[in-house]
């Protein structure tokens, strides 16, 4: 009845033609730009971007599962036995010990080899930043260049720390075909390559396994079994230690409405996970949150900078309500945190986009961030700044992130009736004390709520766990 008449059941249908689908890749700097493979040559050359690939990568977190695995090796498989191999730099990032040690097993692993790939370790890697080109031939930093991933973000500086770097994502098997084209201006569906025999070959559709008929592999060292009773277990982290810090618990809500905070910035534009807290160097102090904070807010478009100095604000930077300073962004929040000073920050449209990164939400929460307002978020650094006890509102309407400036001072009202699907009172007192409110959304359910009263998710799970015990 439904597939009959979906008018029906549904605001709005979409018919898709799934023959008529060709292979996507999206970028670069951003991953919701979209075009069909066969068009990105011509793309590339309207824009003046270049035409050859620098690096081809697969693997990472992200379609690295077995089936994504065997789909690149079966072309790059067909392609070995036609006599092709990459014109590219081609780099494997295994996603877990488990698929290395799997496709070792399989032979997969051989089929990249033959087209002269470099196995890395299983790692995150270049997918956020752990990629050192500086000595790598051919590659001159600040120099556009091209490089094709599957990974599941693009943006700017993200792989290499270079801003000039163009990335596409794409699957695992596109960038298999374009690491043996070596250019974007390839059609890997009605294209041909010239083999070293000087032939043209096509390359056959890929194909793939969903899981190992032999089963998972699971590698070495993959697992170490908890003692039977952990009462007695004492985990010793120095404190001289500058990768590891034992966690403080997030205070709870004190039961009274947020009032006279300070906003820390206001980010104009695309804001992520990667400009809130940054990666790269900085993940050797992931165990040690006093350190990683060190990084947050470095990558922020301070829209407070442009509208009240002129010139603007470098990135990262902002003005330090307690000394009247401009500063960055990490020793502003430092500073309040040190003063015991509660603040805000304000996000754009889809704040909070890219990895699914908790130190982006945890990093703000340490340094004293109770509120984050924004014209939209994106979904799970939402979810993550409700699991840390960060209040997280939306503009009802979303010309009130214009009104609010640097000197304001922001208040909450009723948090005391704080109640899924109803909406917020904000006020703003301006410096010559001129009040305006505005109203606010959230979507905190029931659950989510009791987060926020007890400080974070995980303080509930603690106290659950200590009853039970």
């Amino acid at each position: 009845e439904t597939e009959a008449d979906p008018e029906r059941f549904y605001d709005r249908v979409v018919e898709i033609d799934l023959g008529a689908l060709g292979p996507h890749i999206n970028g670069p700097h951003t991953p919701d730009l979209s075009r069909e493979v066969a068009d990105l040559g011509e793309e590339a050359r309207d824009s003046g971007w270049p035409l050859e690939i620098s690096a081809a990568l697969i693997g990472s977190c992200t379609n690295s599962s077995y089936e994504d695995i065997t789909r690149a090796a079966s072309v790059a498989r067909d392609a070995a036995g036609k006599g092709l191999r990459a014109r590219t730099r081609l780099l494997v990032t295994p996603g877990s010990e488990q698929i290395r040690s799997t496709i070792v097993r399989d032979g997969l692993m051989d089929d990249f080899e033959a087209l002269g790939a470099t196995v890395l370790a299983n790692a995150c890697g270049p997918c956020i930043g752990q990629w050192d080109r500086s000595g790598e031939e051919g590659h001159t930093p600040g120099r556009p260049n091209v490089i094709v991933t599957s990974y599941n973000r693009n943006f700017p500086k993200r792989n290499d720390g270079d801003p000039a770097t163009l990335a596409f994502v794409t699957s695992p098997e596109t960038v298999i075909a374009l690491a043996l084209a070596g250019t974007v201006d390839f059609d890997p569906i009605g294209g041909t390559l010239t083999n070293d025999r000087g032939e043209p070959v096509a390359l056959a559709e890929p194909t793939g396994i969903e899981l190992p008929p032999d089963g998972f592999d699971p590698g070495e060292d993959t697992f170490v079994a908890p003692p039977a009773d952990g009462s007695n277990v004492d985990v010793g982290v120095s404190p001289d230690s500058e990768r590891l810090q034992l966690l403080e618990p997030f205070a709870p809500w004190d039961g009274n409405d947020y009032k006279d905070l300070p906003v820390i910035a206001k980010a104009r534009g695309k804001c992520t996970t990667d400009h809130i807290s940054a990666a790269g160097p900085w993940l050797r102090y992931r165990g040690h949150l006093e350190n990683i904070s060190g990084n947050l807010y470095l990558g922020v478009v301070n829209a407070f900078g442009a509208s009240n100095t002129g010139s603007g604000y470098d990135v990262g930077h902002g003005k330090n309500q307690i000394t009247g300073e401009v500063q960055h962004l990490p020793d502003i929040a430092r500073d309040y945190h040190e003063a015991g000073l509660r603040w805000v920050f304000i996000g754009d449209s889809n704040t909070g986009e890219g990895s699914s990164r908790e130190h982006a939400a945890m990093e703000p929460r340490f340094r004293g961030c109770v509120l984050a307002l924004a014209r939209s978020f994106a979904r799970i650094h939402e979810t993550n700044l409700k699991k840390q006890g960060v209040l997280a509102l939306t503009f009802a309407d979303p010309a009130d992130y214009e009104r609010i400036g640097e000197d304001d001072r922001i208040a909450v009202r009723g948090l005391a009736d704080l109640a899924p699907d109803q909406p917020v009172t904000v006020e703003v007192t301006a410096p010559d004390g001129a009040v305006w409110a505005f109203e606010a959304h959230h979507t905190l359910s029931d659950d989510q709520i009791e987060w926020f009263h007890a400080g974070s998710a995980l303080n509930i799970i603690r106290s659950r766990a200590g009853r039970q015990a």
